[in-house]
């Protein structure tokens, strides 16, 4: 009993210790540090990164037992390997380190640093909204494919200029007949910019992800490989089902109705003037605590 007395009585010193040297500097530094490992976690969560992440670990056993156990041949190969470890992990990872700067760059403290104008009015926005809505309950009712790419923070002039620029206030009928089979610009993206129908006929990245449904075509898979990319709201009606889909943050919400999808994209593209819900800041957040 002595014994463990005096062990934790050295434990307990030694933590005195440890804690009366800890600065402010050492606080910030384990909290950065802390919030990066959190947010690579987020990064490769529930995707293919996380495999490939697992096969690392793996690699990094395999060499500390060959170490512990003196296999000479297989330390020899496992440390060349870890010698070009940081070049492969950079080619690895490429999609989800692009993705991870993009956030970086679509953060709230880059936009205040590269503050750039605002994004038409409120009146306007609205209008486009109730023209994006009802041209898809219009387009869902015929079962006629559509894809309508939301802009918000992130600019997409790189898919613009795959398209035909058109410029024009957005109208139901406008929109509807864009999409109508066999017109000109059926088939491809429409993008609206600032609360006008910017461009029509865009092409847009397809989404890499092996773990979306056989039961979704080239509209949806188009969608989520945009919302991979960038911070843009995008509206999907499939052409099989009829189905209204919104693509975001490489998420797919399915089968709406005009009234869900009024609200979600209200909700989203007013959210950049307001900001956003308090309880969607902190979601993120205090899920790494549950």
């Amino acid at each position: 009993m002595s014994d463990i007395r005096s062990a934790l009585a050295t434990f307990w010193e030694n933590l005195r210790g440890i804690v009366s040297t800890v600065g402010l500097a050492d606080v910030l530094d384990i909290l950065i540090v802390a919030f990066l490992i959190y947010h690579a976690v987020r990064l490769v969560r529930e995707t293919r990164a996380m495999q490939l992440v697992k096969g690392i670990v793996l690699i990094l056993v395999m060499y500390v037992l060959a170490l512990y156990l003196k296999l000479t041949t297989l330390s020899f190969i496992i440390t060349n390997i870890l010698q070009w470890g940081i070049v492969a992990v950079a080619i690895i990872f490429q999609p989800e380190l692009r993705r991870a700067l993009e956030q970086v760059g679509r953060s709230k403290l880059s936009s205040s640093l590269f503050r750039e104008a605002e994004p038409g009015d409120d009146l306007q926005l609205k209008t486009m909204l109730d023209a994006v809505c009802s041209a898809a309950v219009y387009l869902s009712d015929r079962n006629t494919g559509a894809l309508m790419v939301l802009e918000r923070e992130t600019k997409l002039g790189d898919v613009i200029g795959t398209g035909t620029v058109i410029d024009s206030e957005p109208t139901t009928e406008l929109i509807c007949n864009i999409f109508f089979p066999n017109s000109p610009l059926h088939d491809g993206a429409m993008v609206l910019r600032d609360g006008r129908l910017y461009a029509a006929g865009c092409f847009l990245p397809l989404s890499s992800n092996d773990e979306i449904g056989r039961e979704l075509g080239t509209r949806h898979r188009a969608a989520l490989g945009m919302s991979e990319v960038s911070d843009a709201v995008i509206v999907v009606v499939s052409e099989e089902t009829g189905a209204i889909s919104v693509a975001m943050n490489s998420r797919l919400q399915r089968n709406l109705s005009a009234q869900n999808l009024a609200k979600l994209l209200e909700a989203k593209m007013f959210s950049l003037r307001q900001g956003e819900p308090a309880s969607t800041k902190k979601r993120g957040f205090w899920r790494m605590f549950q």
